[in-house]
């Protein structure tokens, strides 16, 4: 199955819903125009189309191998990584002063998409090479960063994060990993890792692993955790790599989906690393990278929902079946009403993910860290629940084909199922939101974007259009339901409000995310985008079928903690 990158949508939710002309007028940015992310966007859609997306298949149906102490990638990732490196696509959104291109992070999250949806198994790698950047040049002494940064910007090197271990996976306090001092700036460290996403492998030529041990005395829990980088191979004088360092892959998990990425067991036996950052301070710079991995998880999400969708539609226009509503027998079940339900409902999904993930980078472009801190657990959760959720229509729009492997359905669901678990539950994300980004500050910075998003149905009255203005009713609905919810969570108790944390994380991304659809489209008809049309009918429908959902949110918020704790748990295994 081919697959397009939805080039027209990202274009027009850049325009219309999150404000690049703000973006390109920065200081940061006023060498970047339209005509060039335009360029980069291209390229990007045609690279993952016809580069990326035909191994897709190969990497799901021939994993990654381990033989004696190295791991061999899929057939062809080899040499697709050489492509890649060559392209230069690492570097998007790397600083100039590191050797990136230094273009704002909303095109590479729409690029990334692109990527993701082509071949997410292979994306990976790429993804956490960027964010281990990130993490060495904010933390990294000036020796590590003139070592390994300008390898890993262009993409020679990989990266790795080493975390989980069998006994510390959500919780990393309990990480037991031991790293001793050699009195000569470099420490040994020993212990396994688990779970380690593109841990080894012979594409790149050398790999950083970023990880998380435990210097002698540390305090107990995440207070005594230090972070370190330990590459595959020693690097010599002349920038070369050099002997292999004392750690390897001792196995390779076999899993639901992403089969084509190598998640790797670690053994490290006294292997040579350098700490980054201070003394068990590791967690916090870990966070650095984790952050940025975040949002692309949920790019993730939007991405293989897209390419299950594309598969849908495909299907759905070829796959006869039945006498349509007004129409012939033996037409295609497009013409189904209940099939024409199903794909109207994936694509107002992934559009309205799609804009909250490119609003999350948008706020890190224009500095709003608080927004950005606010919006990124939502634009990770929300966008890979989003995935699973498209995915599994997409099983359905296919009906007993989409059970079977053979139509690439299956691959799709399978592959969006990890979006949710890895980089942080969605249950910690629904945490993080609700104890460290609402509570914290009072609710502050939710206030703040509350006020904006309170302004969008006056615009939309301001339009004029008559099926835009039926929106604005539902639309202010919408707000008031998340200003109810979010006073409930600021002043409930810690127990009722972290049963409610999921729910009002749901309830912010279905209500954000059609206020976004709507703005695109207010602001769409005013340039008279000839799209917005289009985005007008999208966001109707999100407001009819997706909107209501917040008030059954609400309704399990206001029960708190009882709702779930009131059935004894004695007899959750039978009555």
């Amino acid at each position: 199955m081919s697959f397009s990158p939805p080039f027209e949508s990202m274009q027009y939710l850049m325009r219309h819903a999150v404000d690049l002309d703000r973006i390109l007028a920065s200081g940061d940015y006023t060498d970047v125009s339209d005509d060039l992310i335009g360029d980069i966007l291209g390229g990007a859609a045609q690279f993952a189309s016809d580069i990326m997306a035909p191994l897709n298949r190969t990497g799901d149906q021939n994993p990654a191998q381990i033989e004696d102490g190295n791991v061999i990638a899929s057939p062809g990732f080899q040499e697709l990584y050489q492509s890649w490196v060559e392209s230069g696509w690492q570097s998007l959104a790397i600083g100039k002063s590191h050797g990136g291109m230094g273009l704002p992070q909303i095109v590479n999250a729409a690029a990334a998409e692109m990527f993701y949806g082509a071949n997410m198994a292979f994306g990976l790698c790429p993804m956490l090479t960027s964010s281990a950047v990130k993490a060495i040049s904010a933390h990294g002494s000036d020796e590590l960063k003139s070592v390994y940064l300008d390898k890993m910007v262009t993409g020679e090197w990989s990266g790795a994060m080493d975390l989980t271990e069998p006994q510390a996976g959500s919780d990393l306090g309990p990480v037991r990993t031991r790293a001793v001092d050699n009195g000569d700036g470099t420490y040994a460290l020993t212990g396994q890792k688990i779970y380690i996403t593109w841990g080894d492998h012979d594409c790149a030529d050398n790999i950083v692993h970023l990880v998380l041990a435990r210097l002698p005395h540390a305090p107990a829990g995440s207070k005594g955790i230090s972070l370190f980088l330990c590459p595959k191979y020693l690097v010599n004088e002349d920038g070369s790599p050099g002997v292999r360092n004392s750690f390897k892959p001792i196995g390779l998990e076999h899993k639901l989906g992403i089969n084509g990425s190598p998640t790797c067991v670690m053994e490290f036996d006294g292997a040579t690393g350098w700490l980054v950052g201070l003394e068990n301070r590791g967690l916090a710079c870990m966070f650095t990278m984790m952050n940025e991995a975040r949002l692309f998880v949920g790019v993730q999400g939007v991405a293989i929902g897209e390419r299950a969708y594309q598969q849908a539609l495909q299907y759905a226009h070829d796959r006869v079946q039945g006498r349509v509503i007004d129409g012939e027998a033996e037409a295609p079940i497009i013409g189904h009403p209940d099939v024409r339900r199903m794909l109207l409902e994936m694509k107002t999904r992934l559009m309205g993910a799609r804009a909250i993930c490119m609003a999350t980078a948008a706020a890190g472009d224009l500095g709003d860290y608080t927004r950005e801190a606010l919006l990124t657990p939502i634009a990770k959760a929300y966008g890979s629940d989003v995935g699973v959720e498209t995915t599994s229509i997409g099983v359905q729009i296919h009906g007993g084909m989409g059970f079977v492997e053979e139509t690439g359905a299956a691959q799709h669901y399978r592959d969006s199922r990890i979006a949710p678990i890895y980089e942080g539950t969605n249950g910690i994300q629904a945490i993080d939101l609700v104890v460290r980004k609402l509570r914290r500050d009072g609710g502050e910075g939710m206030r703040v974007l509350v006020a904006e998003i309170d302004a969008v149905p006056d615009s939309v009255r301001a339009v004029g259009t008559p099926d835009m203005s039926l929106q604005a009713p539902a639309l202010a609905k919408g707000v008031e339901v998340l200003k109810t919810a979010t006073d409930i969570i600021l002043n409930a108790s810690e127990k009722d409000a972290l049963t409610g944390a999921t729910p009002y994380l749901r309830l912010c991304g279905d209500v954000i995310s059609g206020v976004l659809l709507i703005k695109s489209a207010v602001n769409g008809f005013r340039a008279r985008d000839p799209h917005a049309p289009n985005m007008l009918a999208l966001a109707a429908y999100h407001t009819a079928a997706i909107l209501p959902h917040a008030e059954a949110q609400l309704d399990l918020i206001r029960a708190g903690a009882s709702a779930v704790f009131d059935y004894p748990v004695d007899r959750l295994a039978d009555l």
